[in-house]
């Protein structure tokens, strides 16, 4: 207890000015949120320059995506709440709790992974078919996700353990360890693809390789002896205590991404109805950097937590509203520059994945569409995510589900009857734009209601 006391690590999370200390543990978060869709878009642009692949191919990948969020939802489920836990956990110098925090998330995120990876296996063609594969991206969705399932396994623990270390005090370490896996991804995936021409095979099998380097990296660090929340083999033995903390606090997020696989499902659906495999494939890529501005926001919020979750925990409450002051205004900026960037430079982003002349025009406008309320964007979800930080997880599920079920999907069946394919794309910013209003009447109300505590 006397070495978290005179931690450095530890003490900037109580002293250091809250303004810099956010974009010090922000930056490795955003990098680490990132790492999730670099390995989608790389395995994108190598596939749209693959031989015999192209524009269905690229479909193929993106009807994935509702699968690819789900699986990435337990790796926020479980790496969110341990976050959040470990940081009270911190606050309160219980070294012990904090580190059964870590075993039993490795334990939790193993399980929940293995159960889901068996029932896509079991009825994968009628996930695929339900999830809008069309005739002509189908069987390059089913041979991309017969290799790229298990790989799952070492994402949801990677991104589990990489978010307890930020957590601990290591958040340029957490950055470094996720990179590894992002840099290996872009060796690996030409390798299968062009040279050995394995095709969407090839893309997965380097993925799920990048992804097994990453975690042997991260798993070294927490058998030191040194480290602040170290691993001990008596902290796998499940404390059903500490996984439901987990459980309770990383609902939020992960619900938030099943949400965005449903709305996905939907999307898909509508857009095949309007617009065909085109339009799926338009929505691949303008998704791609939607994606990244997403997981940005995302990376904001986490590296926002372990600052918030350990000064909540420390009954620091001034330091509590100053980080969410800032954190606020940090997500308005970046869902500024994702609109600017999506609004003002969409064909500098469709070129890469090698398109085709229809496909790039349709998938430059969706992007211009689609970008117009990132802003509001990074408002919800920083305010969605500041409840989930103080462990209020209740207010935290309600937000997030506004978001992606309260207007959207019913647009989706309304507007593209007026609007046709266009429709279906300005359903996404209407959505946004009423789900944030409801977010700033939820918090200033909260505020209010706990205005004796910040």
């Amino acid at each position: 207890m006397e070495a978290i006391d005179k931690s450095q690590n530890i003490s900037e999370l109580e002293n250091e000015k809250p303004r810099k200390l956010i974009w010090k543990y922000a930056i490795p978060a955003i990098i680490g949120t990132i790492v999730i869709a670099l390995y989608n878009i790389i395995d994108s642009i190598y596939i749209g320059h693959g031989e015999n692949l192209g524009d269905h191919a690229i479909g193929g990948l993106g009807v994935l995506l509702p699968i690819m969020n789900l699986i990435s939802g337990i790796g926020m489920l479980v790496g969110s709440g341990a976050s959040t836990r470990t940081s009270i956990f911190l606050g309160q110098k219980d070294i012990k709790s904090a580190n059964c925090v870590l075993g039993n998330s490795i334990v939790l995120a193993i399980v929940l992974t293995l159960l889901l990876i068996i029932g896509i296996y079991t009825y994968m063609d009628s996930i695929l078919t339900a999830i809008g594969s069309t005739p002509q991206t189908f069987p390059f969705a089913k041979e991309f996700l017969l290799y790229y399932l298990p790989g799952n396994v070492f994402l949801t623990v990677n991104y589990a353990l990489n978010s307890i270390m930020r957590a601990s005090g290591y958040p340029k370490k957490a950055m470094y360890m996720m990179l590894i896996g992002v840099v290996a991804n872009i060796i690996l995936a030409p390798v299968f693809i062009f040279i050995l021409q394995w095709g969407m095979k090839g893309a997965a099998i380097a993925t799920n390789l990048s992804m097994a380097i990453g975690l042997c990296v991260v798993l070294k660090h927490f058998f030191k002896s040194n480290a602040i929340v170290s691993f001990q083999w008596d902290s796998l033995k499940p404390n059903f205590k500490i996984i439901w903390s987990i459980i309770n606090v990383g609902f939020a997020p992960f619900f938030m991404l099943i949400a965005a696989s449903i709305v996905v499902l939907f999307i898909n659906n509508r857009l095949n109805v309007y617009g065909g495999s085109t339009a799926i494939e338009a929505y691949t890529i303008a998704n791609r950097l939607i994606m990244v501005f997403i997981m940005v926001l995302v990376g904001l919020t986490q590296g926002m937590q372990p600052i918030i979750g350990y000064n909540y925990g420390a009954k620091n409450m001034s330091r509590v509203k100053e980080t969410l002051s800032y954190s606020l205004k940090a997500g308005l900026f970046i869902g500024c520059l994702g609109f600017l960037f999506g609004f003002l430079l969409p064909e500098l982003v469709v070129t890469p994945f090698n398109p085709s002349p229809k496909l790039a025009k349709e998938a430059s406008l969706a992007l211009q569409i689609m970008t117009i309320t990132l802003p509001l964007s990074g408002i919800q979800m920083v305010i969605s995510n500041f409840f989930q930080c103080i462990g209020k997880a209740v207010i935290a599920f309600i937000l997030s589900m506004s978001r992606q079920f309260l207007v959207l999907v019913p647009s989706l069946f309304i507007l593209p009857n007026y609007l046709k394919l266009n429709g279906v794309w300005y359903s996404i910013p209407l959505s946004d734009t009423i789900s944030t209003i409801l977010a700033l009447i939820i918090f200033i109300w909260q505020i209010r209601k706990f205005k004796n505590l910040i």
